[in-house]
């Protein structure tokens, strides 16, 4: 009896030290995000129509082997065209704005869309928020101020790539509202699925507008070919491996791993060193991040998983 009760403690704390490592490894692939996309010669909106692009057949046979989706009707359709719509929108502002501000900045704003959704949920409420939600707003405000403040210091173009980072964070919150309907009745490969088959051509047909180049250059697929696996691929399969098994303050916590280690990354590859003020911003960011990671519900799971 003794030997049968030993034997699932040692084997919980193996799969629950594997959840742990797989949501630490999920993030640090998605931190990896935007220094692929620096690395890709295509122009950042067609490195983002690749990133969904490349990705769809892998995601097809996850979503094949994953639990059978409900029924298809006109509400669903309308929900995931909705979500392909901002999630199309979300990746192109982010893009742009990932090669004009500082990589630590851009995951900082790119996940921006925690604390909207927090306050969304709110207002939907009609309620006043607890402390902690008061408290993840004010740190948000006060850090997004230091954060732009400091990018105007540097030049007008880091300051507009903060903006466009911060509005790609809105358009991940509304991409989430849609989606997580979605999820509910199709499961969570199939809504990447079909978000990803909406969303692709909306972002080709922004690159063509813009003038971008589609084709990779002399730096050839590896920069595109690593962000569409690191992204849709590794990123979000260990997410939703690990994400379930771990309260919402660890999940808040392990998030501010991916501004971490964008941040060393632009140090370390593009020399684009933090004053105090810049970590004092940051630090406030990522804890009003964490907070409304960790805030009781009405909110949505929204660690990036692009």
């Amino acid at each position: 009896m003794g030997e049968t009760s030993a034997e699932p403690d040692k084997n919980g704390f193996q799969a629950s030290a594997w959840h742990f490592a797989a949501l630490i490894a999920g993030n640090a692939a998605l931190a990896l995000g935007p220094w692929l996309v620096r690395l890709a010669d295509t122009g950042p909106i067609s490195a983002a129509f690749w990133r969904l692009l490349l990705p769809i057949p892998i995601i097809a046979l996850l979503a094949w082997r994953g639990r059978a989706p409900g029924p298809m009707d006109v509400r669903l359709a309308l929900l995931v065209v909705m979500a392909g719509v901002f999630f199309a929108l979300d990746l192109a502002s982010w893009h742009i704005g990932i090669e004009q501000t500082r990589l630590g900045n851009s995951v900082l704003f790119g996940n921006s869309g925690s604390v909207i959704l927090m306050i969304w949920g709110l207002i939907a409420l009609r309620r006043a928020p607890s402390w902690r939600e008061a408290a993840g707003v004010v740190a948000a405000l006060v850090g997004a101020a230091i954060l732009l403040g400091r990018s105007l210091e540097i030049s007008t173009t880091s300051f507009v790539g903060d903006l466009l980072c911060l509005f790609a964070g809105v358009c991940y919150a509304f991409y989430l509202l849609p989606a997580q309907r979605a999820r509910a009745v199709l499961g969570q490969w199939s809504v990447l699925l079909l978000v990803c088959i909406a969303a692709s051509p909306l972002l080709l047909g922004m690159a063509v507008f813009a003038g971008e180049p589609i084709w990779p250059g002399t730096k050839g697929w590896t920069p595109v070919l690593l962000l569409a696996l690191s992204s849709q691929i590794i990123g979000q399969g260990l997410l939703v491996y690990s994400l379930r098994n771990f309260p919402p303050l660890i999940i808040g916590m392990a998030l501010l791993t991916q501004p971490a280690l964008a941040a060393t990354v632009g140090w370390l590859v593009f020399e684009e060193v933090l004053v105090p003020l810049d970590i004092v911003g940051m630090a406030l960011v990522a804890a009003a991040l964490m907070l409304a990671k960790s805030a009781p519900p009405p909110r949505l799971a929204s660690v990036r998983s692009d």
